[in-house]
C-alpha cells in the first residue's frame, strides 16, 4: 500500500497570510496606511487510492490414496504331487513296452517318489490295487511341490517280449499249367494239333476242355473229356486219367478235316481238377501258324 503524509495546515495558513501581506504592501498607495489582515485558509487533502495487483486465486490439490494390491498367497505343497487332465496308465516300468497295473484318473492325486532319467516318468504310489508303485507318463500330468529333488531312478529290465508263433500258411490248392506248341499231325485226311502240357499247380488235373479256332476258314473244333488222349499219327493213341503236379503230357487237340497249315490258329484250353470240367480249373489261350 502507498504511504501518504498529512501536511501541516498551520504552515500552510502562515504560507498564505505571508503572500497576501507581501502582494497588498507591493500594489497598496505609498501613503501609510495602517491596516490589519487576517487570513483565514481552509485545506481538505483527500487522499485517492490506486490498486496497483490483482490476486488470483490458487487452487489448492488434495492427496488422493492409491490403494496396493494385497498379495496372493500360493500355496506350495512340502511334497511332490501329480495330477492329470487326461486318464493314464500306470505301469510297472518307464514306457509302453511295460505292462499296465493301474491307472491315475482325472481328479486323483498321487504323491511321487522319483523320476527316470528323462524325467518323462514319474515313480508314484499305484492309485489302484496290485503293485504297491508304478510309473506314470507325464505328457498330461501337472506336478506340484521340491520336484527338483526328487531321485532319479533306475529303470527295471525292460521285459523279454514273447513272441506268438505265426499260423503256418497253407496254400489253397489252385491248378496252373503251361502250354507249348508241338506241332501238326495226321491221320487219314485229318489234321490236329499237338500241345504239351506241364501242370504247375498243386492240385492234379483231371479234365480237359480244349477248341481251336481256323481264323482264315472261321471254322471251329472243341472236345471235352475226362482224362487226356494223344494220337501218334495213324500209329498209336495213348491216354492218361490225371496229369499231377510236376507232369509233363502231350495233347492231341481236336482234328480238321481239312489241312490247316500256314492258318493262324487260336487255342483255348482249360484243365479242372475234377472230371466232368468241375473242381477249381484254369483256362491259357495262345496263337499259332502251323
Amino acid at each position: 500500500m502507498p504511504i501518504f503524509s498529512t501536511p501541516d495546515t498551520a504552515a500552510i495558513s502562515t504560507f498564505f497570510a505571508q503572500t497576501v501581506v507581501a502582494d497588498l504592501t507591493k500594489n497598496a498607495p505609498q501613503p501609510t496606511l495602517s491596516a490589519t489582515l487576517a487570513a483565514t485558509s481552509t485545506f481538505t487533502f483527500t487522499p485517492t487510492f490506486t490498486p496497483t495487483e490483482t490476486l488470483t486465486p490458487t487452487a489448492t490439490l488434495t492427496p488422493t490414496a492409491t490403494l496396493s494390491a494385497t498379495p496372493t498367497l500360493t500355496f506350495t505343497p512340502l511334497i511332490p504331487l501329480i495330477s492329470v487332465s487326461v486318464p493314464t496308465n500306470c505301469r510297472n516300468g518307464p514306457g509302453k513296452v511295460y505292462d499296465m497295473v493301474g491307472a491315475l484318473l482325472v481328479g486323483e492325486i498321487a504323491q511321487v517318489y522319483g523320476r527316470d532319467p528323462t524325467s518323462n516318468y514319474w515313480y508314484i504310489r499305484n492309485p489302484d490295487s496290485g503293485s504297491e508303485f508304478c510309473w506314470v507318463w507325464g505328457e498330461y500330468a501337472t506336478l506340484t511341490g521340491p520336484i527338483l529333488l526328487l531321485p532319479v531312478l533306475t529303470p527295471p529290465p525292460t521285459p523279454t517280449p514273447t513272441f506268438t508263433p505265426l499260423p503256418t500258411f497253407t496254400p489253397t490248392p489252385f491248378p496252373a499249367f503251361k502250354t507249348e506248341y508241338a506241332g501238326l499231325d495226321t491221320c487219314n485226311g485229318s489234321w490236329w494239333v499237338e500241345v504239351t502240357l506241364k501242370n504247375k499247380g498243386t492240385v492234379p488235373l483231371k479234365s480237359v476242355n480244349i477248341s481251336v479256332n481256323d481264323k482264315v476258314t472261321g471254322i471251329e473244333v472243341v472236345n471235352l473229356a475226362d482224362g487226356f488222349t494223344n494220337l501218334d499219327g495213324c500209329l498209336s493213341k495213348t491216354t492218361k486219367d490225371t496229369i499231377g503236379p510236376g507232369d509233363t503230357y502231350l495233347l492231341s487237340a481236336p482234328a480238321f478235316t481239312y489241312n490247316p497249315t500256314g492258318h493262324e490258329l487260336k487255342l483255348i484250353i482249360t484243365l479242372c481238377s475234377d472230371t466232368g470240367q468241375k473242381g477249381t480249373c484254369a483256362t491259357n489261350k495262345f496263337e499259332v501258324v502251323p
